[in-house]
Formats: C-alpha cells, sequence, structure tokens
C-alpha cells in the first residue's frame, strides 16, 4: 500500500529547500531513505522527457523500418507494372515516345503511390493520436496536447513522394531502356 501526499508551496518560497525539508523529516519518521520518495515538479518533468524521449526513439525505428518496408512495396509494385506494360511500352516506343517519356510515366506513377500511402499514412497518425489524447483526457489527463503542423504535413506529403520516386527509378530505368521490339514480342 503506498500513500501519496502532495505538498503545495507558498509563493516565493524555494522548492528545492522544501523537498529537502520534507526529506529530512520523512528520513526521521521512518528511519529508511527507501520507503518514501520526494518529487519536485522538475524532477518529474525531467523523467517524463526521459520516458517520451525513450518513446521517441522507439517511433522513429519504426518509421524507418516502415519507410524502407513501403519503398521495397513500391519497387516491388513498379517492377510488376513494367512487367504486366512491357507490351504497352513497346507500343508507346515504337509510336514515338521517347525514353525520357516512359521514365517520366513511371516516374510519376511511383511518385502517386508514394503520396497516396503518405495521405493514408497521415490520417492513420493524426487520427491515433486525437484518440490517444481523447483517451487520455478521460482519464482526468491534461498530459498530452496534440497540435498539428501544416508544414510537418506538407514536409511528410513531400517526402512520401520523394521515397516514391526513389523506390521507382530502378523499375522506370528498365521500362525505360526496353528495346521497342522486343518489347512488342513479349506476351
Amino acid at each position: 500500500i503506498s500513500n501519496v501526499f502532495v505538498v503545495q508551496i507558498q509563493k516565493g518560497q524555494d522548492i528545492e529547500k522544501v523537498a529537502e525539508e520534507i526529506r529530512k523529516e520523512l528520513m526521521r519518521k521512518y528511519k529508511d531513505k527507501d520507503a518514501f520518495q520526494v518529487f519536485t515538479p522538475e524532477q518529474l518533468l525531467k523523467q517524463i522527457k526521459s520516458i517520451l524521449g525513450t518513446i521517441e526513439l522507439v517511433l522513429v525505428v519504426i518509421a524507418g523500418i516502415s519507410i524502407v518496408v513501403g519503398s521495397i512495396g513500391i519497387m516491388n509494385s513498379m517492377f510488376t507494372s513494367v512487367l504486366e506494360r512491357t507490351n504497352d511500352i513497346g507500343v508507346m516506343r515504337a509510336v514515338g515516345a521517347s525514353k525520357n517519356n516512359v521514365l517520366f510515366l513511371f516516374l510519376i506513377e511511383s511518385g502517386f503511390i508514394g503520396l497516396l500511402g503518405g495521405t493514408i499514412g497521415i490520417i492513420l497518425g493524426v487520427s491515433f493520436a486525437y484518440f490517444t489524447q481523447y483517451i487520455l483526457s478521460l482519464t482526468g489527463s491534461n498530459l498530452l496536447s496534440v497540435q498539428v503542423s501544416i508544414s510537418l504535413i506538407l514536409f511528410s506529403l513531400f517526402f512520401s513522394v520523394l521515397v516514391g520516386i526513389i523506390s521507382g527509378l530502378v523499375p522506370a530505368f528498365r521500362a525505360a531502356s526496353l528495346p521497342p521490339v522486343e518489347a512488342l514480342r513479349y506476351e
């Protein structure tokens, strides 16, 4: 069984001095420094920041893994798209489309896939953040305040498109370098 005491000090008093006096008084009563703990708001804030720092690191690692998996997925989709449309690529090249036209076409497609994935990710992330804030507010805690930054959303969308384009580079180069005659023969 644990007891918690919240002490409010008068204005103008030094928090650290009051905390030390409380420690001394509790030590006299319990004679065991492990029997109690005295926290100041600064110490609690430091602990919360430490916990949030660890959570932030875990989220960054998860985001990094998600980016790698997403880019591999986009690359795989683009390779499949190139294979499925090899004949179409041959027709486009035969009627005058340049290698750059084909390259550009597939890069736009991969960028669009990245944009779509980024949009879905932003919607899910913001929804989860607001849901978490709502659940915490039900417990009476105002510890978490969600603020959505438009600049962060725009950067995320830009980054998603960039990851999509980079992931589609190899398949797009492969599509652009297909000889028209070979591509037309492909079934």
